[in-house]
Formats: structure tokens, sequence, C-alpha cells
């Protein structure tokens, strides 16, 4: 092949190449924009359940993901994963797929995850109700459970019963990590019972956030 016909091979692999990482960064940039007008369905047909107007950022749920550690046998639950970008964080972290159980009480939230993680447990139901909406649903205590609830539209005596329910469900030890926009604990320190440390404010996350990890007093 000519020095020529050559050149002219590469620049149309090249425009090839082009062309299809446009599309596919046109079809990911249109679906990131479907799921924050999902998003938005969502808090505007109920606020109090949603409690935010877009899905978290990838920084944040990043920064969630981490506080679980794959190798720790067990399922992994998530409240109110929505459209999946800590789920995704979760995958993206070494947590297999098939561990996964996701409780969403949005229906159609929960046929797009039934979409986009097919190997996971999806689970239309209250999280506030975790014991009931889990029972016969998990095979051994879970790994971690993350919550993208948004805890301060609940009064605090609910927000203690949802941790205590997910400890009883939990491996001793077990994180149970929420972000939260506020300034203070979503769980309310002064229970007792628990550990908690907060992470340094996400501020790459619109608004910026911090994430809370609680676990059992195990003494």
């Amino acid at each position: 092949m000519s020095g020529l016909r050559q050149q002219k091979a590469f620049e149309d692999i090249r425009r090839t190449g082009k062309k299809l990482v446009d599309k596919i960064s046109a079809e990911v940039k249109q679906a990131k924009i479907d799921d924050d007008a999902r998003f938005l369905k969502s808090w505007l047909d109920n606020p109090l359940k949603t409690g935010a107007v877009s899905p978290s950022s990838k920084a944040l749920a990043k920064k969630m993901a981490s506080y679980v550690d794959p190798s720790l046998a067990g399922p992994v639950i998530e409240l109110g994963p929505g459209t999946g970008p800590v789920t995704d964080a979760l995958i993206a972290r070494g947590v297999t797929e098939d561990r996964l159980v996701l409780i969403e009480f949005n229906p159609e939230f929960c046929v797009l995850l039934k979409k986009r993680y097919p190997r996971a447990t999806i689970i239309e139901g209250d999280a506030y109700a975790l014991g009931r909406t889990l029972k016969d649903q998990l095979e051994a205590p879970a790994a971690a459970l993350v919550s993208s609830l948004p805890l301060f539209t609940r009064p605090e005596k609910l927000r203690l019963a949802l941790l205590r329910e997910a400890f009883a469900l939990m491996r001793p030890g077990a994180p149970f990590i929420q972000f939260t926009y506020a300034a203070v604990s979503p769980m309310p320190k002064k229970a007792g019972g628990f550990d908690s440390h907060v992470s340094p404010r996400v501020w790459l996350n619109l608004p910026p956030a911090c994430v809370w990890v609680y676990r059992q007093n195990q003494s």
C-alpha cells in the first residue's frame, strides 16, 4: 500500500471512530437528560418522598460506594436508588450486580432499574418498613446498606427505627451509609447505640452534600 493510500485509510478509520464516539457521547448525554427529567417529574409528583430534584452526581455516588467493602460476603441493600447513579458506583466498586437488593417506591423507576440491572433484586416497596419489605428476600446478613432517602422529611423516631431495622438485617459492624445536604447528622446521635463518621463535603455535587456512615455499637 502506497503512503497516500495508507494515509487515506487511516483518515477513513479516524472519521469512522469519531462518528462512533460522537454517537455514543450523544446517547450518554441523552440518557443523562432523560434521567434528570424522570427525577424532576418524580420530585414534582411527591417532593417529600423523592427529596431531590436530580440524581446524585458521580462524585457523591463514588463517595458513598467507597464505604462498602466488596470483599465482605452478603447482599448490599440500596434504599431509594432512583435511576441508578449510586448503583452504578457500587458495581464499579466491585459489588456484583446479583448481590444488589434495590428498594424503590416509584414504580416507573422500578421498571427502569429492572432493565438496567436485570441480575439485581428490585423491590417496589416502602424502605421505612424495611423488615416487612425485605421479608424472605435476604439469604444472608447484608454486608452494607446504602441510602439515598430524604431522611429529614421524616421524624426522628422513624429515622431511628429505620436504622435499628437495618442493623438487625446486617452483619455485625456493617455500615449504614446515608448522604445529606444538611450540616448535621440525619440520625440523631443523642439516641446512642451506634458510632458515626462523616465525610468531607462533596463540592462537586449540587447542592454540595456529605456522607454519614453509621455502625452499631458492638459492646
